[in-house]
């Protein structure tokens, strides 16, 4: 009993993950190994990425001439030059193998830096092995080498930035996530929260600059040549979705799904969403309403204030927040495809947790979605669990973090660092 008591002790102290976090990595590069020599690669995207990267090497910055075998480029240019070097360093895209092993590191990468968000945040240890247990997470950068392997890996290092109060650097890193795939644009309205409270206004408003500015250096070959074309596809806000591929929303049927008024619903799900969220969790820094916020943003609070409120944006209110922001929006995707779970696996575990859950039950939230992602092709039974963990992650964390009076303090010495 006392071995059961002491292991208990130890899953729950957020101090063990020094030396858990090195042993599930490890534990991590040789699964990676194996499943790259044993488990054979499926082509989904790559060829086409390849040709896409080809036709643009060879002088094409026109996005709307910009094709490979599954359609045109949909991504925005940061996208395109990550690929290049894939092609430049794969043999223009023949070396599949060294891709996998470059993208083995990518994931290996991501896995650390995600643990060490959760590390600031002072999650328990019993959650670390749900980071690395995904075969569907797997497959998304090791078997099909897809382009949110990089988004996510720059959401998190923006997520750990912003922890560590590297506001400018985690802007930047962030813009360059949105500039892989706009999904990352999910996250930022809570970033929006998290950067004018830590902040203050118009030190938040220079960050928003410095994102939209980073974004123009990005996209600036293709702007510069074809402005309409790149905003066109690059950042497409009116994309047509195929009931065949979607993961989430099949057990409503394709005539509901197709439909305007469902789309309409979504959306306007997704807006109510954000504003709960907004309202009564996301502005507790601050400790204000609306009508204070709209007031401050006039009229910007004085220093000592800032000071107080900058203080209470802590490493996991700020992991809550944006984590939030993305499962909100992921929950009201009209469509989601299977590289979105690249997204939500590592988001859940820690939202399952701020719920207040006990562990058992985030266990067996986490199996059953991980189960309904590796249901090929989604039926109605899987699509209907991946909608419902989605709302277990969202409501969970908007209900547990509910009896939060305020975020406590960060430690002073953290208040000046840019």
């Amino acid at each position: 009993m006392d071995l059961i008591h002491q292991a208990l002790a130890i899953a729950r102290d957020p101090k063990q993950t020094i030396w858990i976090c090195p042993l599930l990595l490890i534990a991590e590069i040789a699964l990676c190994f194996l499943i790259v020599k044993y488990i054979p690669y499926t082509e989904i995207d790559w060829k086409a990425y390849i040709q896409q990267v080809s036709q643009f090497m060879a002088g094409e910055r026109d996005y709307l001439k910009l094709y490979g075998d599954t359609g045109p480029l949909v991504y925005p240019a940061a996208h395109v030059y990550i690929y290049r070097l894939f092609y430049q360093l794969t043999d223009n895209g023949q070396d599949i193998r060294l891709a996998q092993h470059i993208f083995t590191g990518i994931y290996l990468l991501t896995l650390a830096v995600v643990m060490q968000c959760y590390r600031q945040a002072h999650a328990p240890p019993y959650l670390f092995p749900l980071l690395i247990l995904s075969k569907r997470l797997h497959s998304i950068f090791l078997l099909r080498l897809f382009n949110d392997s990089f988004a996510v890996l720059f959401l998190f290092v923006a997520i750990l930035c912003y922890q560590r109060r590297m506001w400018t650097v985690g802007s930047v890193v962030y813009s360059f996530g949105l500039g892989v795939k706009m999904s990352v644009l999910l996250a930022l309205p809570a970033i929006g929260v998290v950067l004018w409270q830590g902040m203050g206004r118009d030190r938040a408003l220079r960050q928003a600059m410095l994102i939209a500015q980073v974004q123009i250096l990005i996209g600036y070959p293709f702007l510069a040549a074809y402005p309409r074309s790149y905003l066109s596809r690059a950042f497409e806000l009116t994309r047509q979705f195929l009931f065949k591929w979607t993961v989430n929303w099949r057990f409503v049927g394709e005539e509901t799904f197709l439909s305007k008024p469902f789309s309409i619903g979504l959306l306007a799900a997704h807006v109510m969403l954000l504003l709960a969220f907004l309202t009564t969790r996301w502005l507790k820094p601050a400790n204000a309403s609306p009508l204070d916020v709209l007031q401050q943003l006039l009229h910007p609070p004085p220093e000592t204030r800032q000071a107080r409120i900058a203080s209470r944006v802590t490493p996991d209110f700020i992991m809550t927040s944006v984590l939030s922001a993305i499962n909100i929006g992921c929950l009201c995707a009209r469509s989601l495809h299977y590289q979105f779970y690249a997204y939500i696996a590592w988001s859940t575990p820690y939202l399952l947790w701020r719920s207040g859950l006990h562990p058992v039950l985030i266990y067996a939230t986490w199996m059953a979605q991980e189960w309904a992602w590796n249901v090929y092709p989604s039926t109605t039974g899987s699509s209907l669990v991946v909608v419902a963990s989605l709302a277990v992650s969202v409501f969970g964390a908007w209900l547990g973090t509910g009896g939060e009076s305020k975020v406590e303090p960060a430690e002073a010495k953290h208040q000046h660092v840019e």
